[in-house]
């Protein structure tokens, strides 16, 4: 088992457990994360957090050099597992967060970029490292890259391979939240799964559904991607949830959300 689930107040932690192999992103560990991800999700879960056991600091050290091809394949084509894996975190209708406790290399970055947040121990460093080993990254992965950090970073990471540390991460909008190691577990606990168990799921859900359409939308989106933003909105606006929210926002109390990420599936 490369992956340890465990749920606690409606929240999914899932730990890369292969601290021995630095957490590589191999088929197998990207095959258990995907799994773990959709358990999560129908499990009913609010919320989703990644991390890792460490060893010698390292969080993960991405992609597992390994199991590149060496017969002339795409390394990361469509449908490679890690880009599989990426794709699961961005597309799963729940946020996922990444609680980052040491050094980040190659396709884990690009891992935690695919998360919705990123907490981090302020002595970790993030490093896409492709030009290292000569990969021609795929564009879909650049772009997730551009529209995360802006072109000039984007370019520094790629062409230099170097870390950064968590407060040039910070700055640039790479993650969310520095922490000291100490304090890394409660304040994701208390200032990012605590705001997010009262709030509605629905809500989120949609929410993050038009992030997703909207971060990949060309200039002039097409009809099809407002169609779905609209049908994934009044959802929201005619369901309980939002009724209950307003309610609740009147007599001063706190919301009781009864509504599942699931509710917009269909």
């Amino acid at each position: 088992m490369l992956v340890k689930k465990t749920i606690k107040d409606r929240i999914c932690y899932l730990e890369m457990q292969n601290a021995e192999h630095f957490n590589c992103l191999s088929a197998e560990m990207c095959q258990e994360l995907g799994k773990a991800i959709q358990y999560g999700y129908d499990k009913e879960c609010v919320g989703i957090v990644i991390k890792a056991k460490c060893s010698h600091g390292v969080w993960s050290a991405g992609h597992d050099i390994h199991e590149l091809p060496m017969d002339g394949e795409d390394p990361l084509a469509y449908d490679v597992p890690m880009e599989k894996l990426l794709r699961k975190v961005q597309e799963i209708p729940i946020p996922v967060i990444a609680c980052v406790s040491g050094t980040v290399w190659g396709g884990a970055c690009d891992l935690c970029l695919s998360c919705d947040m990123i907490v981090s121990a302020d002595t970790a460093t993030f490093a896409i490292t492709p030009a290292k080993i000569g990969i021609p990254y795929n564009a879909s992965g650049i772009m997730h890259f551009i529209n995360q950090l802006g072109m000039n970073k984007a370019r520094e990471m790629f062409f230099l391979a170097t870390p950064i540390l968590a407060s040039d991460a910070l700055n640039v909008g790479l993650i969310n939240r520095i922490a000291k190691p100490e304090e890394l577990e409660d304040v994701l606990e208390k200032q990012f799964l605590n705001p997010l168990r009262r709030n509605s799921i629905v809500s989120i859900s949609a929410i993050k559904r038009q992030f997703r359409i909207l971060s990949k939308a060309a200039t002039v989106i097409p009809s099809e991607s407002f169609e779905r933003i609209n049908a994934y909105r009044t959802r929201v606006y005619k369901g309980a949830d939002y009724r209950e929210g307003i309610k609740s926002f009147l007599e001063k109390r706190d919301p009781d959300y009864t509504g599942k990420a699931s509710d917009l599936d269909t």
